[in-house]
């Protein structure tokens, strides 16, 4: 594919960026927060005050900033990069400053009207920066060792900050998002094959090591380990919240036992069920059934933003739209692995679906960049 650049002068007016605004996106996004509406209205046991209603309003906040962020130029997104990668990266400094701690972790900044969590937020301006800084690199120096240097220090720099709060899912969840963009940027295969090699073989050794007089990790960490493998070795302690995850999944059936039906939800035995364990409510109450139906969903809503990034002009474009997507995917892949036992427990949250603003919002932001690449593709101009 050929990219072209930018009209320094975008000639589209109001009423053309209606028009090519996706409104498939949006109609995905808009059920998918229903969907999500109606298992917090359940969380709440009926009540809407406690969850609903404050979702309700970051939701709507949450559109009102994705259709002002869809509507204004890509190339301005190109322009403000790095000033929001580092704005960013500031709020995750802050952190360490004045955040608050919650379960033995530090990741929130309490602004008042908003409890603010910027681990969130720098997963997708990682992607920003690094989608800018791929598009302005002749593409035939891409996988220069030198080139390397700037995109590994954009991502360990936030990486080694939420590793200190610490969240190690989120730093995962960074790196893989970063990693998507380089990969279709077109950095070399065998990177990824060189770090795949490295990862298993460390795995490999500190497994081997176990036991031995050169015993990698300390005995208690041997442990978690076990139990994520098998958390019925500690059904009423480390293995709790996946064992309890998979009896409700488990009873749910075909069809769920019913909204406000569901026993391991509503008797509070599932932790965090309005944030982390979302999906298994959702499995529990409404089934398998409903379940496909979320993830082929969120599915239609990675194959769409993909299907966009494979026909978009603008590399720019094209890279950010490559990276929501991957974004997206690791969401909510992440969320439901997790809660079915497939991955290790790691709070990360099911989007638009799970409660919480940070994640909501970011969501929203993401997705209105991603409707801006679509409605300002060169190819508009043509038209």
């Amino acid at each position: 594919m050929t990219f072209v650049q930018f009209n320094p002068h975008p000639s589209l007016t109001f009423w053309e960026k209606i028009k090519y605004f996706d409104f498939i996106l949006i109609t995905l996004t808009a059920i998918l927060a229903a969907i999500g509406f109606i298992i917090l209205y359940s969380v709440g046991q009926g009540d809407p005050k406690p969850w609903v209603i404050p979702q309700l309003f970051k939701c709507l906040f949450g559109l009102l900033l994705l259709f002002g962020i869809a509507f204004t130029p890509l190339s301005f997104w190109q322009r403000v990069a790095y000033p929001l990668y580092f704005f960013s990266i500031g709020l995750l400094i802050l952190v360490e400053l004045i955040g608050l701690q919650a379960m033995g972790a530090k990741r929130w900044i309490d602004i008042g009207f908003f409890t603010l969590q910027p681990s969130e937020l720098v997963k997708l301006t990682c992607i920003i920066a690094l989608a800018n800084y791929y598009c302005r690199i002749d593409l035939r120096e891409i996988s220069n060792p030198l080139q390397l240097i700037v995109p590994l220090g954009i991502l360990l720099v936030p990486v080694l900050l939420v590793l200190t709060q610490p969240d190690l899912g989120t730093s995962f969840l960074i790196l893989i998002g970063g990693g998507i963009v380089l990969f279709v940027a077109g950095v070399s295969i065998y990177y990824f094959i060189g770090l795949l090699i490295v990862l298993v073989s460390g795995v490999a050794i500190v497994l081997i090591s176990r036991g031995t007089a050169w015993q990698l990790l300390k005995d208690y960490q041997y442990k978690r380990i076990d139990i994520y493998l098998n958390p019925d070795l500690d059904p009423l302690g480390a293995g709790y919240h996946i064992t309890q995850s998979l009896i409700a999944i488990g009873s749910g059936g075909i069809d769920g036992k019913g909204l406000l039906n569901g026993t391991q939800s509503q008797l509070k035995f599932l932790p965090e069920i309005h944030t982390d364990f979302a999906f298994t409510v959702l499995a529990e109450e409404l089934g398998l059934v409903w379940s496909l139906i979320v993830l082929i969903l969120f599915f239609a809503l990675v194959v769409v933003l993909l299907y966009y990034a494979y026909v978009n002009l603008n590399r720019f474009g094209c890279l950010i739209l490559s990276g929501i997507a991957g974004l997206l995917f690791l969401y909510f892949s992440t969320n439901i692995g997790m809660v079915t036992g497939l991955l290790p427990v790691v709070g990360v949250p099911l989007p638009l679906i799970s409660y919480g603003g940070s994640s909501l919002l970011t969501i929203m932001i993401a997705l209105g960049i991603a409707q801006s690449a679509i409605i300002h593709d060169p190819k508009r101009l043509e038209t």
